[in-house]
Formats: C-alpha cells, sequence, structure tokens
C-alpha cells in the first residue's frame, strides 16, 4: 500500500563534513565550546594587601600605628622643628622652667629639653629598629629550623634557649656591657642575645603548626632542602606571627634600651637618649620637673604606640600569643 511508509527511509543520514547543519543542531558546538573554557581564577590579594585591609579593620592597630608614625616623622624632622644643637647648651640658661623660648625649659647645663626629647627619639627608633630585626631574623630562622627538623636539633636549641630565659634579662644585659664596654653595637648585641630565645619559642610554636600539613610533606617528598621549605612553604604562613612578634618585641626592646642608659650602661653623655635624661635631670625633678617628665612622655607614648599596634594586629590576624609560646 503507498501509505505505509518504507522503514529505511525514516532513518537520518549523518551530516557530512560538507553539508550544513539544521538550525537546531547548530547552536550546540558554540555553546559545548563555551563550557569547556574555564571561568578565570579569582586573583589573591597579596601580602602587602591583605595586611593593609587588616589593619584599617583593627582600630587600636590603626591609633598604635598613628603614634608610632608620628614618633617617626618627629624624630625625622627634629632639625627643622627646634633651632637649638641637643647636646650644646648655655650654662647661663641652666634650669629654665618652660617659656617662650625654650617650650619645655632647660636642664642643668643649659640644653633645651624639647630639643633633646626630639633628638632622642631619632636614637630610640634607630637603635631599637635595628636590634629589632636582627633579633626577629635570627628567632625566625632558629624557630623554623627548629620546628621543621625535630629531633635532637629542636631538643639542643630549647635547652640552651631555656638555660638563657632563666636568668633575668636586665642582668643579661649589664654583664654583656659591662664586659663589652658601652656603644650601640654592643647594645644591639645584648638586646639580642636577651630576646632571641624568646622569639624562637614564639615561631616554633606557630611553625610546628605548619611542618605537618600536606605542601610540606609533598616538598620534603620532592627533595627540596631545608632553607627552600622554610622559605617558600612555611615563612609565608607564619608571616603574621612574625609581624605581631615584631611590634611586641620591639616596645620590650625600647624599655630595656633606655632602663640601660639610666643605670649609665647606655648610651654615653652627652647623646640625646631619653633614660639618659631622665638620670641627668632625675636630681632636679622638684626645680625643672619637665627635663624629666618630657623624655618620659615620649618613650610611654612609643611603648603605648607599638603595644597598641602589636595588639591590634594579633586580634585582627587571630595570633594567640599565649598559644604560640609566650
Amino acid at each position: 500500500m503507498s501509505s505505509v511508509e518504507d522503514p529505511k527511509s525514516s532513518v537520518k543520514e549523518p551530516v557530512g563534513a560538507g553539508a550544513a547543519p539544521s538550525s537546531a543542531a547548530g547552536p550546540a558546538p558554540s555553546s559545548a565550546a563555551g563550557a569547556s573554557t574555564p571561568p578565570p581564577a579569582p586573583v589573591r590579594p597579596g601580602f602587602a594587601a591583605r595586611t593593609w585591609r587588616t589593619v584599617r579593620s583593627s582600630r587600636p592597630a590603626v591609633i598604635g600605628l598613628a603614634i608610632v608614625a608620628v614618633h617617626v616623622v618627629v624624630a625625622l624632622l627634629a632639625p627643622l622643628l627646634t633651632p637649638y644643637h641637643p647636646t650644646t647648651g648655655d650654662a647661663s640658661h641652666a634650669l629654665l622652667g618652660p617659656s617662650a623660648d625654650h617650650w619645655a625649659g632647660t636642664d642643668q647645663y643649659g640644653r633645651d629639653v624639647l630639643t633633646r626629647v626630639l633628638y632622642g627619639g631619632r636614637y630610640a627608633l634607630g637603635v631599637s629598629v635595628t636590634a629589632t630585626l636582627i633579633t626577629i631574623a635570627l628567632g625566625t630562622v632558629l624557630g623554623c629550623a627548629a620546628a621543621l627538623r625535630g629531633g635532637w636539633l629542636d631538643d639542643v636549641v630549647m635547652r640552651v634557649l631555656d638555660a638563657v630565659l632563666s636568668i633575668p634579662a636586665i642582668l643579661v644585659l649589664l654583664v654583656i656591657v659591662t664586659a663589652l664596654g658601652t656603644g650601640s653595637s654592643v647594645i644591639v648585641l645584648a638586646i639580642a642575645v636577651v630576646c632571641v630565645p624568646q622569639v624562637v619559642r614564639v615561631v616554633r610554636g606557630a611553625a610546628l603548626g605548619v611542618v605537618p600539613q600536606d605542601y610540606v610533606t609533598a616538598a620534603r617528598a620532592r627533595g627540596e632542602s631545608t632553607w627552600a621549605i622554610l622559605r617558600r612553604e612555611v615563612l609565608p604562613n607564619i608571616s603574621d606571627v612574625v609581624c605581631v612578634e615584631f611590634a611586641m618585641r620591639a616596645s620590650w626592646v625600647v624599655l630595656l634600651i633606655s632602663s640601660l642608659s639610666f643605670l649609665g650602661f647606655g648610651a654615653d653623655p652627652p647623646t640625646p637618649d631619653w633614660g639618659l635624661m631622665v638620670s641627668e635631670n632625675r636630681t632636679a625633678i622638684t626645680v625643672v620637673p619637665m627635663a624629666s617628665l618630657a623624655p618620659i612622655i615620649g618613650l610611654a607614648t612609643m611603648v603605648v604606640g607599638l603595644n597598641l599596634a602589636a595588639d591590634g594586629l594579633s586580634k585582627a590576624w587571630g595570633v594567640d600569643r599565649i598559644r604560640e609560646g609566650v
């Protein structure tokens, strides 16, 4: 019968290379090609950008860093902010109270107190930052190496550091300064001997949480050296702990340097140093109180600023100093 359709005629032939595809099948290749293209990977902000975002989110950190920034700017611009020299004075103008010419008065040698306070910030910042950088660098390397290598190296390093920590810090400082003499380089060395053990404990505690991770195990399996693993795998993951430790340790270093100067083992006269200024003018505190109070205010504000910055960054980054070993 003519109404019965041949089954073979209902079978569609495949579209050849030269044949044009139908309109229904046309968009399929383009949609498939679009689906096969992976979306661009999100760009992760760098450490500096993450740090800046963290600082802005913490009010104590902003206030603390602002106070420290003011100290830095004032110390750098000290020659432009005062017409007086920090080490030369006029005996005829000794022990003067605050006036239009000398806003904070003069000391027993006729030197302008405010000038010496401004220049004292230079000495405090220069020596403390240098000593803190060296301390953090040595402590970070030793702490990471002890955590990564473990075994006998970890035991030996920690027992030696425990022995150093058992001695009062000020006693160690006095012994080193007495044996080697005064001077900035000796003070930096003494600060490093006292503070490196504490930094090692903190960094080692942070690194112990990173060493068991899979990416460190993979780096070891690839045969990478210890230094390469520390630099590529461990240090980037404890950078927040190191930054907080730097801010906290800097405040202690400023106090230790001022304490040495107050005791007569730090800066040599007539160097403008806050601790030395308090020591020189404490006998005349009833006559010219600003000669002693001005350096104390400068020291206190710098330490408060560093502590606020350290606490703010610690809370913003979630760094638990007690858990890390302090």
